[in-house]
C-alpha cells in the first residue's frame, strides 16, 4: 500500500467518524463506540506503526522550525502527523460533542461548531468554550 492510499484510508475512516459524531443519533450505542474508540483506535495504531517504522530515519527533530521542516519531508512522517490530527481532532470533537449534550445545546447548532473542530481544531474547541459559557450564563440568569 503507498503513502497516498494510506492516506486516503486514514483521512476517510476519520471522515466517517464525523460524519457519525454530527449526523447519527448519540443514544445508539455502536455509533459511540465507533466513534468513541474504534476510529480513534484504527488511526492511533496506524501513527504508532507510522512512527516506530519511519520517525527515526526520518531526519530532523523539533529544536526550529527547520528541524521540523525536515522531520515532516518523509511522506510515512507527514502521514503520521497527519494521522495525529485526524485521531486527536476526532477525540477533542467527542469531547465537545459531550459537553454541548450536557448543557442542552441543540444539535443544530453543534453541527458547525463540531465541523470547526474537525477542520481548525482549536477554533472549533474555543467556539465550543465559549457557547458553552454563553449557555451556562443564559441558564443562571433564569433562575
Amino acid at each position: 500500500m503507498n503513502w497516498d492510499t494510506l492516506f486516503s484510508l486514514a483521512s476517510s475512516t476519520a471522515m466517517l467518524g464525523w460524519a457519525i459524531l454530527i449526523l447519527a443519533p448519540r443514544r445508539i450505542a455502536v455509533l459511540g463506540l465507533t466513534v468513541r474508540h474504534a476510529i480513534p483506535l484504527a488511526l492511533s495504531a496506524l501513527y504508532t506503526v507510522l512512527v516506530l517504522g519511519h520517525f527515526a530515519a526520518a531526519g530532523g527533530g523539533y529544536g526550529s522550525i527547520a528541524e521540523v521542516r525536515a522531520l515532516f519531508a518523509s511522506d510515512p512522517v507527514l502521514l503520521a502527523g497527519w494521522t495525529h490530527y485526524l485521531a486527536f481532532d476526532l477525540l477533542v470533537g467527542v469531547l465537545v460533542a459531550d459537553r454541548m449534550d450536557r448543557i442542552g445545546l441543540h444539535r443544530l447548532i453543534q453541527a458547525p461548531i463540531l465541523a470547526l473542530v474537525f477542520l481548525f481544531g482549536p477554533v472549533g474547541f474555543l467556539l465550543a468554550l465559549i457557547a458553552e459559557a454563553a449557555m451556562r450564563a443564559l441558564g443562571s440568569s433564569h433562575k
